[in-house]
């Protein structure tokens, strides 16, 4: 079969690569349809990240057709599927408590092991959720969209709460689109002119422009001075984490969506004057994937306006370079393969 490899830093490449062969019991042979690209697949693809060995088949936002099933799958061949790429041990404490997505052996595909850049996968049925109906390229955005809605979920706040997010990439508008479904009232913050006009113009956000002046002074301006009732940080910058305490109302919430290698840094006095709650979200469980699906179903996300770009499997090597590097007008770019 046909797989993109990323063979080194910088080095993309279309391969040969033997097929995955037939499923063992409790797995299934997805034939791959639609591969969302990942701010991680560009991250892999430029070396910046710190845990990750070559070569590797990239791709973790992924959906497919079932191909072939092993013993004991109830699934069916032809069945349209949204695949969940964290694979779990489900023996750990975190999947004995019900939460596989933060799993201590956890293991992802295209990151800790070979993803979907390629014709076919070996996947575990658990893994595997029935499309019900979504086109096979929007149920290739259901993860992407799930990380979202799981830190939107996570925050356990209620409807009519102001809501800020920061960050405009596909991460953070996906966390804003599902917190403007669960009820809040949200504003986005970014450095980029650009992305702010797409979210305020295309999606309807209300926009606080870094760029032009202190995110300080636009929180304060935007809030009457009380600040946010939940913060949610989807940067993946390190100083933009650290702001992002000062932005938090007396009795609210600072969601951290990404993450960073470094050190978080923050003034204890203001954290506690504030009884600040402080979360860690990360992936997604089944009923965010559901959500998300459902929510697309019944047209709360405009799917059409988040994905921008497209290429083709035999493209990818020249594409994702090129858009590692070109992000003018770049939301979110699908790889059609099946």
């Amino acid at each position: 079969m046909k797989a993109v490899v990323c063979r080194s830093p910088g080095e993309l490449v279309l391969e040969d690569r033997a097929e995955p062969g037939a499923p063992p019991a409790g797995w299934v042979r997805v034939a791959v349809s639609h591969v969302g690209i990942c701010g991680t697949d560009y991250h892999i693809f430029e070396g910046k990240h710190p845990f990750l060995a070559y070569p590797r088949i990239m791709g973790h936002e992924v959906s497919g057709t079932v191909a072939e099933t092993g013993e004991g799958v109830a699934l069916s061949v032809g069945e349209a599927v949204i695949i969940n790429p964290y694979l779990a041990c489900g023996k750990c404490i975190a999947c004995r408590k019900g939460k596989p997505n933060c799993c201590v052996r956890i293991e992802v595909l295209g990151v800790h092991r070979d993803g979907a850049m390629c014709e076919e996968i070996l996947v575990p049925a658990q893994n595997l959720y029935p499309a019900n109906g979504l086109s096979l390229a929007d149920a290739a955005a259901v993860e992407f969209l799930a990380i979202g809605a799981h830190a939107v979920r996570r925050a356990l706040t209620e409807p009519g709460a102001r809501a800020l997010v920061i960050g405009a990439g596909p991460i953070g508008l996906g966390t804003a689109l599902f917190a403007r479904i669960a009820g809040l009232d949200v504003s986005l913050l970014d450095m980029s002119s650009e992305r702010l006009g797409f979210a305020e113009s295309e999606l309807g956000f209300a926009a606080l422009d870094g760029s032009r002046q202190a995110a300080a002074d636009l929180v304060r301006n935007a809030t009457d001075g009380e600040g946010f009732d939940v913060v949610f940080d989807a940067t993946g910058n390190t100083q933009s984490v650290q702001s992002a305490f000062a932005h938090v109302a007396h009795g609210g919430s600072l969601v951290l969506v990404s993450v960073v290698k470094d050190d978080i840094i923050f003034s204890d006095p203001e954290f506690h004057k504030r009884e600040m709650t402080l979360i860690g979200s990360r992936n997604a469980l089944r009923a965010d994937f559901d959500h998300v699906a459902t929510s697309i179903r019944n047209g709360a996300v405009p799917m059409a306006k988040l994905v921008t770009h497209r290429t083709s499997l035999a493209g990818t090597p020249r594409d994702l370079a090129r858009w590692a590097h070109e992000k003018s007008g770049l939301i979110k770019a699908v790889i059609e393969i099946g």
